[in-house]
């Protein structure tokens, strides 16, 4: 994802408990609700509503190289509480864009993007990505891990790269390309080396997904003369050959980035079986799929066998980059999406990425706002497609547009639960323990997780008479505030870390309280 430079962020204040939202929940129903009840139990809408959090280029976060920390924290801040503002529920956080680290890490240095100086750790010292989990967890949101699997050095990052970078520790396996620097997906070395620094993530921090973007080989580059540069991996190549493998050079590679992908979905899983692991690949995966398309063809140019990861099952999200508007037949936003739809066989979420910073670009470039409003609805008439990704969170602050105000009054006026994962975890949460009192002029409602269980987010029913109020609430979260008004009756549940729901329990105003 190459874009461009951030608007300096503001900082937004906001509380953490959420509004009401009705819907349908795919993969697993939710709760029951008892028979013959008017009106019945509001169910929380199901759909994915995250944004991708850039460092590379100091695109969204930090909006410069080397700032003080306290207000490398203010912006990070600023952008969480935004999302939660928007009512999103996730966030995608790059924290490896050039074999780096935006967090404290043995493997790799400390990104220029960070500090200006590769290698220089921040200082006073803190670690960013721990800083930004509890910070959206706080605020009940899911928080991806982003990597560039390949990618080892970009040329907007300043300064000299650091003695540990891996051009220098195993510059047998790193690659000049153009003006950059590439690990070779041929190497064994150079898969091993991926393989770790993620699986250091999933051991050490509590993240929610790990998430891959396009770059796999990299986007071809042409030389003074107009001819394609091909990309440099002729020793392992040759040792591929000398060992009698069969495949073609090009099946070779897709052959390199499929093992990488199997390789980490499983072993994600078996250090954290619920983790999520996402992929966001070029929006086209062969000009000609569906008929109209024309286009880049990432299958022969990047060697990203996309399709194959989707319907093996190696994914548990799939985020096809659909950066174009609808009306461009060649690559038409709902002509692709129902094609993704089509290919999802093994099942698992479709969530496509959009490129909302197009609203707000000036000429020809520049969308108007409708064409986001028209692709969210797009998608939400799409079986199949439960949510989007929106390319980048800077598009959606304040002072680079009014698109994220006019979300939030539109189609995110409701907050929604991310859907439901079942095949990482399909047991639901057992029934909360909730009572609910008046302390002063408000009624708040209390719940703590079943014995031995912790709560990822709350979901409050509060009926009024005939009416219903929902509220999605973070799950660290012991206390809800209710209103000034003492509810006929509260009903909670209990929402997993793979977003299943569970068993509710229910309050009810005894009947000596009840109004005359």
């Amino acid at each position: 994802m190459r874009r461009s430079a951030v608007r300096p962020i503001l900082l937004l204040l906001i509380g953490l408990t959420f509004a009401a939202c009705s819907g349908t929940a795919p993969h697993l129903p939710p709760p029951t609700p008892v028979a013959g009840e008017t009106p019945p139990m509001p169910v929380p809408m199901r759909e994915f509503r995250g944004a991708w959090i850039a460092t590379v280029d100091n695109i969204d976060w930090p909006s410069e190289p080397g700032l003080p920390v306290a207000q490398q924290k203010a912006e990070m801040r600023a952008l969480l509480d935004r999302a939660a503002l928007l009512n999103l529920n996730a966030v995608v956080f790059q924290i490896r864009p050039t074999a780096d680290a935006f967090y404290d890490d043995g493997l790799e240095p400390w990104s220029a993007y960070l500090t200006g100086q590769q290698g220089q750790p921040p200082a006073p010292h803190y670690d960013p990505l721990t800083f930004a989990i509890e910070e959206a967890h706080r605020r009940g949101l899911e928080l991806h891990a982003w990597f560039n699997p390949y990618r080892a050095k970009h040329p907007t990052a300043a300064g000299s790269l650091a003695e540990t970078h891996i051009s220098n520790t195993h510059p047998e396996i790193v690659k000049a390309y153009g003006d950059l620097l590439w690990l070779d997906p041929g190497e064994q070395a150079a898969l091993d080396h991926t393989v770790a620094v993620v699986l250091d993530v999933v051991r050490r921090y509590d993240v929610d997904g790990i998430h891959f973007d396009d770059y796999f080989y990299p986007y071809p580059i042409n030389d003074a003369d107009g001819n394609e540069v091909t990309f440099p991996d002729s020793s392992s190549w040759a040792r591929y050959q000398a060992s009698g493998g069969p495949l073609s050079r090009n099946d070779w590679r897709r052959q390199n980035v499929d093992r990488m992908v199997e390789r980490l979905h499983r072993e994600i899983k078996a250090v954290k079986p619920w983790v999520k692991f996402g992929i966001s690949p070029f929006g086209i995966w062969r000009p000609g799929y569906p008929e109209q398309i024309r286009g880049f063809d990432a299958y022969d140019r990047l060697y990203a066998d996309a399709r194959k990861w989707q319907q093996e099952g190696w994914v548990d999200y799939f985020a096809p980059q659909l950066y174009w508007p609808i009306a461009q037949t060649a690559q038409s936003y709902p002509v692709l999406l129902e094609w993704w739809v089509a290919q999802n066989t093994a099942g698992r979420h479709l969530w496509p990425g959009n490129f909302t910073s197009r609203v707000g670009m000036e000429g020809t470039r520049g969308w108007a706002p409708q064409e986001l409003h028209d692709q969210i609805a797009a998608t939400r008439t799409e079986p199949g497609a439960t949510g989007n990704i929106h390319f980048s969170m800077k598009a959606l602050m304040p002072d680079y547009s009014d698109l994220g105000t006019q979300l939030a009054a539109g189609a995110y006026r409701r907050p929604a639960l991310v859907p439901a994962s079942p095949w990482l975890d399909p047991q639901r949460p057992a029934a909360p323990s909730v009572a609910v009192e008046a302390l002063g002029p408000e009624a708040v409602a209390t719940m703590h997780p079943a014995l031995g269980e912790t709560t990822w987010l709350w979901v409050v029913r509060a009926r009024y008479g005939a009416r219903w109020t929902l509220a999605v609430v973070p799950g660290w979260q012991q206390h809800h505030r209710l209103g000034d008004a003492m509810p006929d009756e509260v009903v909670v549940s209990a929402v997993s870390r793979v977003g299943v729901e569970g068993t509710i329990a229910r309050w009810r105003r005894p009947a000596a309280a009840a109004a005359p």
